[in-house]
């Protein structure tokens, strides 16, 4: 059994300001509900809310009661995701947060199309995971639908390891939910961390703004030196 007698459980999140080279993750309030419901409207198929337990919200007005009532929660913490240009891109959560194991959770990820497949969007999980991780937590998960594919491609991604799925863990929007869970440790984080700095440094993007440099192949070096098996 590890020894832990050494290890002081971190502190919970404050509501203030996570910021990074191109996002900056703001403790959601209802000041960004107009932006929000505007950046969503660009989904016109809804495809984006498919897995996820709310919306899509048939106006602002119901977006707004949403938001007024995830504003002022803790768990999950929200936050409005604030990229390179000003605009607003989505939302993302901290949840399931227990300092007592050292845990916490990246959720109710919402992305817009504006902020999907962007520099950003890779950013905002790092900032969370980054803070997570320096604030002392041991485990960072990421949990979704198993039959939600994207997710499960970005956690791995991410550099998070698969550890299974929980059949039947849940019901959503009248639906059988199975859960894949993934998560990353703290003896992994240095590692991560330098994958993910390289991989943002915009030495690493070119003219275009093409990739020289895959954060999936760098992160799974990471994976692989733990376990020979992913690589």
């Amino acid at each position: 059994m590890t020894d832990l007698s050494d290890w002081t459980p971190p502190q919970l999140p404050s509501r203030t300001a996570i910021s990074g080279r191109y996002v900056t993750l703001e403790p959601l309030g209802r000041e960004h509900a107009a932006d929000l419901f505007d950046a969503y409207a660009e989904d016109s198929s809804g495809a984006m809310w498919d897995y996820l337990p709310s919306g899509p919200h048939k106006d602002l007005a119901a977006y707004t009661a949403w938001l007024d009532t995830a504003r002022l929660g803790w768990d999950p913490l929200h936050y409005a995701i604030r990229m390179a240009d000003g605009r607003l891109g989505g939302t993302l959560s901290l949840m399931r947060i227990d300092p007592r194991a050292g845990s916490a959770e990246a959720g109710w990820l919402t992305f817009a199309p504006r902020l999907q497949r962007t520099r950003e969007a890779t950013e905002a999980v790092y900032r969370l995971m980054e803070w997570s991780f320096e604030a002392g937590y041991r485990r960072f998960e990421w949990k979704c639908h198993a039959a939600n594919m994207p997710s499960r491609r970005a956690a791995q991604r991410y550099g998070m390891s698969f550890e299974g799925v929980f059949r039947q863990a849940g019901v959503v929007k009248g639906g059988n939910r199975d859960t894949a869970w993934y998560a990353a440790i703290d003896l992994e984080w240095p590692a991560l961390k330098v994958a993910f700095e390289t991989w943002l440094d915009p030495a690493n993007f070119d003219a275009g703004g093409q990739q020289r440099h895959r954060l999936a192949d760098l992160t799974r070096s990471v994976l692989a030196a733990r376990d020979p098996l992913v690589a």
